[in-house]
């Protein structure tokens, strides 16, 4: 079940309230208003956009939103309980056969794993189990790695377009030098918009590209204790041999927590 990952707005919120705060301290409100300006936004964001659409396809594009919107959501996954479904069903295939873990499929929600598990019940070899299931690990690898580039290209462009406002702000001021009223605005637009394009690849841009990248990480990190699990459950192993191989995939305090209850169980 997905929950909203309340870090990604919080550290959002946190880092546009530093600025602020840093700008209102020093200038007061006025000093805040000033950095409000609208060509120069458009600038930074209008040239993103279209540095976007050069790079990518508008098929991928249009799923940029809904690739973002995963920074801002947290899927449950729990290694622990992985490791005991794993634990439960070698203790099962090994009374009463593989072909009884077709009446625990049901309970099982993770796509990946019903997959696997279905494998092993139709007795397909462990080699081959393991190669199909690699296989859809890198085109998930894959698929999360084109999603997330669009990010980590919006991070790098939009310093670029920073830049070049920089530039359009600088020459329209230095040709309006005989028009003093003009040398306000043209250099607003000079220098806030490099101001605004650091802002969005370092705050937004870039960051979201980290958070998916480590989303993805774990996810790929949790298919491989299910391929682990699998294997066992194909090989017929030993339910505490399953345990045991697949707990080196639990977090250490998790590790250490265990190995202490099981101490004291012994003592």
């Amino acid at each position: 079940m997905k929950k909203i990952d309340m870090l990604t707005p919080i550290g959002i919120l946190i880092g546009i309230s530093m600025v602020v705060f840093g700008v209102i301290s020093s200038g007061g409100m006025s000093g805040f208003l000033a950095f409000i300006d609208v060509p120069s936004i458009l600038i930074v964001l209008g040239g993103v956009f279209g540095t976007l659409c050069v790079s990518f396809p508008l098929k991928q594009l249009k799923n940029m939103g809904r690739v973002g919107k995963q920074a801002f959501q947290s899927k449950e996954i729990n290694v622990e309980e992985i490791i005991g479904t794993f634990v439960h069903l070698s203790e099962k295939a090994r009374r009463e056969g593989l072909l009884s873990l077709e009446a625990e499929l049901e309970q099982i929600d993770d796509s990946f794993m019903k997959k696997g598990i279905l494998l092993a019940i139709d007795g397909v070899e462990p080699e081959m189990i393991r190669e199909l299931l690699e296989a859809e690990i890198a085109a998930v690898e894959e698929r999360h790695a084109r999603g997330r580039s669009m990010f980590e290209k919006a991070g790098d462009y939009a310093p670029a377009w920073g830049m070049i406002g920089t530039l359009v702000g600088l020459v329209l001021m230095l040709k309006s030098l005989n028009t003093p009223s003009s040398l306000g605005p043209n250099m607003a637009i000079a220098l806030l918009t490099t101001f605004y394009g650091a802002l969005l690849s370092n705050l937004f841009f870039q960051p979201i590209a980290a958070k998916l990248a480590g989303k993805t990480e774990h996810e790929l990190f949790v298919k491989e204790v299910i391929i682990e699990g699998v294997i066992g459950l194909q090989a017929g192993q030993n339910s505490r041999f399953v345990q045991a191989k697949l707990k080196v995939f639990a977090p250490v305090e998790k590790r250490k927590l265990e190995e202490k209850r099981e101490h004291v169980r012994e003592a």
